[in-house]
């Protein structure tokens, strides 16, 4: 008997039906498995057969072949065994039940017959919302993430046999509660707070435009000024997600394995890999292609502290997400594309001990030895960073000072104000704020006057900006007057924005 069972598998973040066909014959007993299964998928024939015998269900003693449709896309993960063993009783006829070819049927069996979690599940339960398909059942363990989508009825299970029962009548269940996604955003956790922050005021001030319009900032400065506490604040004064936003956010951490038990991201994520992180861990891959923290980064900020102890070849690969928003992985087995709109906050010495331009220690490092550690970062990837600020050291006076700065609060609340003119902005385009501003939108949005433009032309020279610097710098200047409440650019805008554009000169320069 031949028996033709719902699932799903994955593409990048996005799932994609798959139907697995099971069909016995006679011949040597045995199972095999086709339709470009990798090894997890193969060794479903182990766990399956266990499953079954360990639920209290018959093996057959016949030849069972099982065809994962459609055959020419790869098939990763153990997630299949649920389909397969449901097909397996069907086939051997003991199982008949009305539901079984209506319904999608994801999860992973253990030897004993329990169903485990599975990576993946809210893209799948996305997919097959957006196919049609009203019923799906998924292990007990995935039941957090499944429980934010509505128009589709989702069953959780802790076992094979409990599964059985349900689609015989035998088991009375109902389908998982939909929660609002909206409750989901609690309070903000505990983070860093500015009041803490001593002295360094142009850096607050550029965090804060940064914040505002998702821009990316690099900090030069010597060691203890206050870098890694400054961009330890940025997530406090980041705007909440939208619910867009943390629905595309959580299907990433879902396909990597990192959700959490709430099952949905609410808050910003905010990713610090180590410099000694490889290419792959920054942009994914590996055999199955999974995201990297360039991708659990997305609608986020990427910390990355010491830029140059980053190896350069590292660094490089950051180019194409920055000016895309996307990264492409692309393996032997697949090629897969991943959102990674996320912003980049960069923190690094102005040289190897760190004292160039100290004004209390003195640099030990030789010409040559700042050239190497300074070329480590190349020209287009700075082009692609919108703000460089010099975080020199705080003296004794503030450090000792009991006066605490402006809090977090009061900058978020300023940052939440401007970024709501930006949704306003560009509602229904797709973007979220300033940084993610296409060229037409940066014509449309960006105007400004004849005065303007001289200051921005003679800034343009001097400096020997490039095109890219060009739009960049009217971005800024867009989010810098969305802080100001004005409507348009004015001068005193694009001035404050050029003048985060000068460091690359006087370091790389």
């Amino acid at each position: 008997m031949l028996a033709k069972i719902n699932s799903f598998g994955l593409q990048g973040i996005e799932g994609y039906s798959v139907f697995v066909e099971i069909d016995i014959n006679n011949g040597l007993p045995g199972m095999e498995i086709v339709g470009l299964p990798d090894k997890s998928t193969k060794e479903s024939k182990e766990r399956v057969h266990s499953a079954i015998k360990n639920s209290g269900y018959r093996l057959s003693p016949k030849r069972i072949t099982v065809n994962l449709a459609p055959a020419d896309m790869k098939k990763e993960g153990s997630h299949f065994d649920l389909p397969i063993a449901l097909g397996i009783l069907y086939a051997t006829e003991q199982l008949q039940s009305d539901k079984l070819f209506d319904t999608v049927f994801v999860g992973e069996l253990s030897l004993g017959g329990e169903l485990g979690k599975v990576n993946g599940i809210l893209p799948m339960i996305i997919a097959a919302k957006q196919l049609g398909l009203k019923r799906i059942v998924i292990p007990k363990a995935n039941e957090g993430e499944a429980s934010y989508i509505d128009g589709v009825s989702v069953y959780a299970f802790s076992s094979l046999r409990e599964t059985v029962e349900f689609l015989t009548g035998d088991k009375e269940a109902e389908p998982i509660a939909v929660k609002d996604v909206q409750a989901a955003f609690c309070a903000d956790r505990a983070k860093e707070n500015l009041k803490y922050v001593k002295g360094q005021y142009q850096a607050r001030r550029a965090m804060e435009i940064a914040a505002a319009g998702g821009h990316n900032m690099l900090m030069i400065g010597p060691p203890g000024g206050g870098k890694t506490m400054l961009a330890k604040c940025i997530p406090g004064i980041l705007p909440k997600m939208s619910v867009d936003e943390a629905l595309e956010t959580t299907k990433i951490h879902s396909v990597a394995g990192e959700l959490k038990e709430e099952g949905i991201v609410t808050e910003r994520p905010f990713r610090s890999p180590h410099h000694t992180a490889s290419r792959i861990a920054l942009t994914g891959g590996g055999a199955s292609a999974k995201p990297g923290e360039i991708s659990l980064a997305h609608n986020g900020v990427l910390f990355l502290d010491e830029l140059p102890e980053y190896s350069r070849s590292t660094l490089e690969i950051l180019r194409q997400p920055l000016e895309d928003g996307r990264i492409t992985v692309s393996r032997a087995a697949r090629t897969v594309v991943y959102p990674s709109r996320f912003m980049l906050v960069a923190s690094m010495n102005p040289c190897p001990c760190g004292n160039r331009g100290s004004t209390t220690q003195e640099c030990t490092c030789t010409p040559a030895q700042i050239t190497k550690y300074l070329s480590k970062i190349s020209g287009p990837l700075l082009d692609r960073i919108d703000l460089h600020i010099e975080v020199n050291s705080v003296d004794y006076d503030e450090l000792s000072s009991k006066t605490e700065g402006e809090s977090s609060e009061a900058v978020k609340e300023r940052v939440d104000k401007a970024r709501a003119v930006q949704l306003k902005r560009f509602e229904d385009s797709g973007i979220y704020c300033n940084a993610q501003m296409s060229s037409n939108q940066i014509n449309e949005f960006c105007k400004i006057d004849e005065e303007t433009q001289q200051i921005l032309k003679r800034a343009f020279i001097r400096l020997g900006l490039s095109a890219r610097a060009y739009t960049r710098i009217l971005k800024v200047a867009r989010t810098i007057a969305d802080l100001d409440g004005s409507a348009e650019i004015k001068s005193a805008h694009v001035a404050e924005a050029l003048q985060y554009r000068s460091l690359d000169r006087s370091y790389w320069g």
